[in-house]
């Protein structure tokens, strides 16, 4: 491997979250590419966790923040970035420009502080910085008497503005290119277009959260959901989704959406259907699908023909946003106390926080309920105990409190916005020079090492390594 430049992990080697990664000219200035928060027990290795989210690396010489795309987990330590003194540009796509102002606010209120001042001055700072880039165009964002490193943005299929980061490292005649996959999405996912493999990867950085399952076909994801709701429609119960109000409430909203439209048609049972009511309880997901509406282009080609059909995948009758606090503690009084048909998507999309855990609180032992998670649930987390021990009757402790699981727990891995192994597999095998080393982050012990062994096979010649695991 070329000596000019050193790869540095700070995030996602202990598990999925807090992805963290630099990418630096050797003993020069560098770049990083997302700087997320840690949820659960994940930690960096150097003392950062979900407790601890002070920066625990010197940023002296980081000259740009490269953001994938706008989840927490990949962006939510930014402000502590910026108090640790980095004064760089943060350079994203231009739908990530949109959605990132919305996201920090969210997580300055949530981690740093409410006073509306501090929140604005965080938020006018965080704003500054923001350099948009337009997919597919090389930008230079390092600049050195040693070398540079440019940067490109190619679509990633898992959340709106999110890509996977090519950058060409240059120093002294030699290049090297290094490919960041951020959070690759899966094939068929709504609205967004599946990413195609770059052309060429020296080194690959990529993350593993599915690298030893594959997910549900489309069709039989729908038929999972279809059912889920029909047990609703038929007990009067609710069906609680807990969801990241950025990427996975509007890819399920556009789901639903469409068993609607299929369903609700039907003459045997559009009645139970049309009574069907859509909640979302979160202030913030309802912007971040107002901004999803305003940025159509981006969407795919299928997404795309049900407006032109005059289909409102993100905006149906049936579909009600509640705002203010008052209104999310009587929405979960009135689902308790009445008994009827819903579908209710909250945050926090690993039941950590936020208003998904009052629902939880108040329903999670009426046999009635269905709780479906459609997304990745770390360890630690209230959502993983749910999943693995409310099949079994278990118990889990929200907020302190214990809760026996007599709803019923389903898991749909089909909706999960991650790529899985036959994806992750193909986005290395369909490149036409592949990578000299893959460096597997951003996953559970066991789905890299299954990943590893894939690409072992696939690439005998290259060396594919696992940070911070042994050799």
């Amino acid at each position: 491997m070329p000596t000019f430049f050193d790869i540095s992990h700070h995030g996602a080697t202990s598990g999925v979250t807090g992805s963290c990664h630099e990418l630096r000219l050797s003993g020069g200035p560098g770049l990083l590419v997302d700087c997320g928060l840690f949820q659960g027990a994940e930690t960096s290795g150097k003392g950062a966790s979900a407790g601890q989210l002070k920066i625990d690396f010197p940023v002296d010489h980081i000259q740009a923040l490269v953001v994938s795309h706008v989840h927490i987990d990949h962006v939510g330590r930014i402000p502590y970035l910026l108090a640790a003194g980095f004064k760089g540009p943060i350079v994203c796509t231009e739908p990530s420009a949109r959605l990132l102002p919305l996201v920090l606010e969210d997580a300055v209120k949530m981690g740093i502080s409410r006073d509306p001042h501090t929140v604005e001055r965080f938020i006018t700072a965080i704003s500054a910085r923001i350099v948009a880039v337009p997919y597919r165009r090389w930008h230079r964002v390092v600049v050195a008497e040693g070398g540079t490193i440019d940067i490109k943005f190619q679509p990633a299929g898992h959340i709106l503005g999110s890509s996977y980061v090519e950058c060409e490292v240059k120093s002294g005649g030699e290049g090297h290119r290094v490919v960041f996959s951020g959070d690759l999405g899966a094939p068929h996912a709504p609205l967004l277009a599946a990413p195609r493999a770059p052309y060429r990867a020296d080194t690959l950085v990529i993350e593993s959260t599915y690298g030893d399952r594959t997910h549900q076909g489309r069709r039989e994801r729908s038929l999972q959901l279809k059912q889920v709701v029909e047990r609703a429609l038929e007990d009067n119960g609710a069906v609680l989704i807990p969801a990241f109000s950025i990427g996975r409430t509007q890819e399920i909203l556009y789901e639903i959406e469409g068993l609607i439209h299929r369903y609700g048609s039907d003459k045997a049972g559009a009645n139970r259907w049309r009574d069907l009511e859509i909640i979302v309880d979160s202030p913030l997901a309802a912007s971040f699908t107002k901004v999803y509406r305003q940025l159509r282009p981006y969407w795919d080609a299928e997404a795309l023909g049900r407006v032109r059909a005059g289909r409102h995948p993100l905006s149906f009758e049936q579909l009600y946003t509640v705002g203010s606090h008052a209104q999310h503690q009587t929405a979960v009084n009135y689902i308790k106390n009445r008994g009827h048909p819903c579908i209710v998507i909250a945050a926090s999309g690993m039941c950590a926080g936020g208003r998904m855990v009052n629902y939880l609180k108040a329903l999670i032992e009426d046999p009635r309920t269905d709780i479906l998670f459609i997304g990745y649930q770390a360890g630690g987390t209230p959502g993983r105990d749910i999943q693995v021990h409310g099949p079994r009757g278990g118990w889990v402790k929200l907020d302190g409190q214990r809760f026996d699981i007599r709803a019923a727990v389903h898991t749909i891995s089909g909706y999960s916005a991650h790529a899985d192994q036959k994806d992750l597999v193909n986005f290395v095998k369909r490149m036409r020079v592949r990578p000299r080393q893959i460096r597997i982050v951003h996953g559970d012990h066991s789905a890299k090492l299954e990943l590893q062994r894939k690409y072992r096979a696939l690439v005998p010649a290259a060396d594919v390594i696992i940070p911070g695991q042994p050799v």
